[in-house]
């Protein structure tokens, strides 16, 4: 997910604390695959050969949204996704699977908007660098409506270098290539830093077109008609598909399942694609929390393998990996060679907190779980340690890192963001919470979340063959810790606006974003406003911002009737007084706030007024489950049914959006209409046509 510290714009270049040797992929190898220790190094080789397993059935799908073309290729060891943006700053990029990588190339910006098309489909190819090693990737043909254009800019490398170009506008002097231009062909070819296999991108005039070094050009009074080719070195993943991935159970929406298996593989699920094509733990284990009714169990435990194997010797859940030559990067940066192991970030504060609630959902929870659980648990890792032995170094720490609010329950005592982050949740940007220090989700939702599952899972007995009698004691505090946090950090978030300010801070805000501030208005009463603040600054002081994040209360708790009554006023009234608007779920409203944050948090800022489509799910997921209880009163349980329907039909309104990553929007003669996000800036934060978490909507009934 900006100058996000997670999908970032600022990320640090250096990642925190872990380095992974080969004794983590063969740790991977044993958990994913059931092989022996001993089997799984022999599979390993050089430490980064994947099982074997039968290859996928070729996938190929295309998403057009706005000024890009979006075209997945997945056959045999090819997983690449062709990014065509047009418009007047036409690009050609492609991203791999494989090593995160990828090769873009940017045009100069055009008199006017250049529009691209493919002619036929995208073909898979594996050739031979000039050494004899094997590169692969896809070729395509392309037409674009122009006679001609200029080079600007060429990246081959990791993707999180492309990303950073795109949002930067600069290059490491250590990856730059000069083009080689032979005939009517142009291409860029270089090595990984490390004298691995490397990258290659090859553009073909035809149709009598011509290239130089800076232009190229099609025949006179013709439209440029290209052959690209496109090529990584960095090894492929191996993809799980069909039976491996999803059980007959899940919906039949053919989008999100090509885009939840062009995510999937053996080794881990990828965030999203283009430009989070790796490791995300957040991630991963909300879509695995998520999924698990239709996941198949090859497929869950893959994921949670994936997660257990990149925790930090005290246990905290890794946020993302740097790998390929981003590692060798960073590396290069410290000075200490050009070493391609991979690096964790462990700076997030939320990732820790959501693997156990999301064990606990799919082992004491599903048939399916509860008969894997004790064999996932007990397998063993390339060193000795079983998958038991990790999820109790994760739980041991949780009950830990929250034993001070238990004991003292002031703001202080909290989860905080680490030292020197803007950020420590899933709205990983600049503004995303708005200047606070300590977020309403980890505080209110996932640290009570993760104690009372913790405690669950102790209770449970499965974990008894991993844990000493002290140990086992540690865990079972998490309960009575649990009851504290329930009870008392909410209530630190709750901010509340007399009904009289409220009309006139709707009002006020309606002019500022250009929304008409009827049905907003109409939907407050004489009674005060009252909502959970998004997160608490340094002092204590509640950010005045609603938030969507009252959903993961929904999903993962029972809240009490009034506090469920708070929730629902703010994801079910209509914007500008709430979240709802008729193109989605808002992911935040600054109605009540000052001027200066309301700045921070509009339409085009990458945690604003804008929609995340996950969140839309875990809201609809929330409510069902909030009406599946049987302690709530009619009026309550109507309110929650017309919440529902009102989702549902902006979710249908948006339905082609759905597996993308988020969206935004504009207002014209009284109707909001959908837009693509960060298309119509050049740099700034894009947004994925296709996002893991973004498909947990097939578990939806």
């Amino acid at each position: 997910m900006g100058d996000q510290a997670s999908h970032s714009l600022e990320r640090p270049r250096v990642a925190v604390r872990a380095l992974v040797a080969a004794a983590s992929l063969v740790s991977w190898l044993a958990l994913a695959t059931r092989l022996s220790p001993s089997a799984a190094a022999a599979t390993a080789g050089a430490a980064t050969v994947p099982a074997v397993a039968a290859p996928a059935p070729p996938l190929a799908f295309r998403i057009d949204e706005g000024d890009e073309s979006n075209l997945f290729l997945r056959e045999g060891e090819v997983a690449a996704h062709l990014v065509l943006r047009s418009g007047a700053q036409p690009r050609i990029l492609v991203a791999f699977p494989a090593g995160d990588s990828g090769v873009a190339l940017w045009f100069a910006k055009t008199d006017r908007p250049v529009a691209w098309d493919v002619e036929g489909p995208l073909r898979a190819v594996a050739l031979a660098d000039a050494k004899g090693r094997a590169l692969h990737g896809i070729e395509a043909e392309l037409t674009a409506d122009a006679p001609a254009l200029r080079i600007k800019q060429a990246v081959l490398s990791s993707v999180r270098v492309i990303r950073d170009y795109v949002q930067r506008g600069t290059v490491p002097v250590e990856v730059r290539v000069a083009p080689v231009v032979s005939g009517n062909t142009i291409s860029w070819t270089r090595d990984r830093l490390d004298g691995a296999p490397g990258y290659r991108l090859q553009i073909e005039a035809l149709d009598g077109g011509t290239v130089t070094a800076q232009l190229i050009r099609a025949r006179p009074g013709g439209r440029l008609h290209l052959r690209i080719l496109a090529l990584t070195g960095e090894r492929p993943l191996s993809a799980l598909a069909g039976a491996s991935l999803l059980a007959p159970t899940a919906r039949p929406d053919v989008r999100e399942r090509h885009v939840l298996e062009f995510l999937s593989y053996r080794e881990k699920f990828l965030a999203g694609s283009w430009r989070f094509d790796t490791y995300f733990g957040r991630d991963t284990l909300l879509s695995l929390a998520l999924l698990a009714p239709v996941l198949q169990p090859q497929a869950m435990e893959s994921g949670l393998c994936s997660v257990l194997v990149r925790l930090a010797p005290d246990g905290e859940v890794a946020h993302e990996e740097a790998i390929g030559e981003f590692a060798i990067l960073e590396s290069l940066e410290e000075g200490s060679g050009p070493s391609v192991k991979p690096r964790y970030d462990y700076s997030m504060i939320d990732e820790s907190f959501l693997l156990a609630p999301t064990v606990a959902r799919w082992m004491l929870d599903t048939p399916v779980g509860r008969a894997h659980a004790a064999d996932f648990l007990g397998s063993l890792n390339g060193t000795g340690e079983r998958a038991g032995h990790a999820l109790v170094r994760n739980l041991i720490w949780v009950v830990g890192r929250t034993a001070r609010f238990a004991g003292r329950p002031v703001f202080e005592n909290l989860v905080g963001l680490k030292a020197g982050r803007r950020a420590g949740d899933w709205r990983d940007s600049r503004n995303g919470l708005g200047g606070g220090r300590y977020p309403y989700d980890v505080n209110a939702v996932f640290v009570p979340v993760a104690l009372g599952a913790t405690y669950r899972l102790a209770r449970s007995g499965l974990l008894d063959p991993y844990l000493t009698p002290a140990e086992r004691i540690t865990l079972l505090r998490a309960g009575s810790q649990r009851d504290v946090w329930s009870e008392r950090a909410p209530a630190l978030f709750v901010t509340t606006v007399s009904a009289a300010r409220a009309r006139v801070d709707v009002s006020s805000y309606a002019r500022t974003a250009g929304v008409d501030a009827a049905s907003g208005i109409a939907s407050l009463d004489r009674r005060p406003v009252a909502f959970y603040a998004l997160s608490l600054d340094a002092a204590g002081r509640p950010i005045p911002v609603m938030h969507s994040d009252v959903a993961f209360a929904l999903l993962f708790e029972a809240p009490p009737p009034r506090a469920l009554e708070r929730m629902l006023a703010a994801v079910a009234r209509p914007f500008p007084a709430g979240l709802l608007t008729p193109v989605g779920l808002l992911v935040a409203n600054p109605a009540f706030a000052d001027r200066d944050l309301q700045s921070r948090f509009g339409r085009t800022a990458y945690h604003g007024t804008v929609i995340w489509s996950w969140q839309q799910a875990v809201l609809a997921a929330g409510l069902e489950r909030q009406l599946s209880r049987s302690d709530l009163s009619a009026a309550l349980r109507r309110r929650l049914s017309s919440a529902r329907e009102r989702l549902r039909s902006a979710i249908r309104v948006t339905s082609r959006l759905r597996a993308s990553e988020l969206w935004s929007w504009s207002f014209a003669e009284g109707r909001y209409r959908a837009e693509p996000f960060g298309q119509g800036t050049s740099g700034g934060t894009e947004a994925d046509a296709a996002q893991l978490w973004s498909t947990v909507y097939l578990a939806l009934q």
